[in-house]
């Protein structure tokens, strides 16, 4: 028998495989940015600067070369990038089959409910991830959101 808590645990699943996502999304941004640097420090990039010293601080030096420091920096950033977005492909993977056990227990939980209005509620709430209001409007026949809520409210405390 699936509880209100499992019910609860597929709701955050949801939502922390959307956060999983976003993760996914921006580390796939970050890396062709961090690849692209390293490109351009590879094809010969000299980097130029102007510095003051010697004696007194008054003469000037022009100063050209390979920003080896920045090169080492974005080589090791590319290498934990692409290692975070793995273990973030990993981690999305399980937690989607995770999602896919739960989905089928809490339809099947659904499909055991005999009320067909309580059905319904269950699934806008459970499934499709539905506000109380929305919920509300999709059931119709004057029902208000605190009645919903207090309906399914009162039959998972049973």
């Amino acid at each position: 028998m699936v509880s209100k808590n499992i019910l609860i645990q597929y709701a955050d699943l949801q939502e922390e495989i959307k956060e999983v996502r976003k993760k996914i999304a921006g580390l796939e941004d970050r890396i062709p940015k961090i690849q692209k640097r390293i490109d351009e420090i590879e094809a010969g990039e000299i980097v130029k600067d102007k510095v003051r010293g010697g004696e007194g601080g008054w003469q000037s030096f022009n100063i050209e070369g390979i920003p080896i420091m920045e090169y080492e920096k974005k080589k090791t950033d590319l290498l934990t990038q692409k290692l975070m977005l793995n273990q973030r492909k990993s981690t999305l993977e399980i937690l989607e089959f995770d999602l896919l056990q739960k989905t089928n227990e809490v339809e099947e939980f659904i499909a055991s409910v005999e009320d067909s209005r309580m059905r319904r509620i269950i699934n806008l709430r459970c499934i499709e991830n539905l506000s109380w209001c929305d919920i509300a409007r999709r059931i119709g026949g004057g029902n208000t959101e605190d009645s919903i809520r207090m309906a399914f409210n009162r039959f998972m405390a049973k």
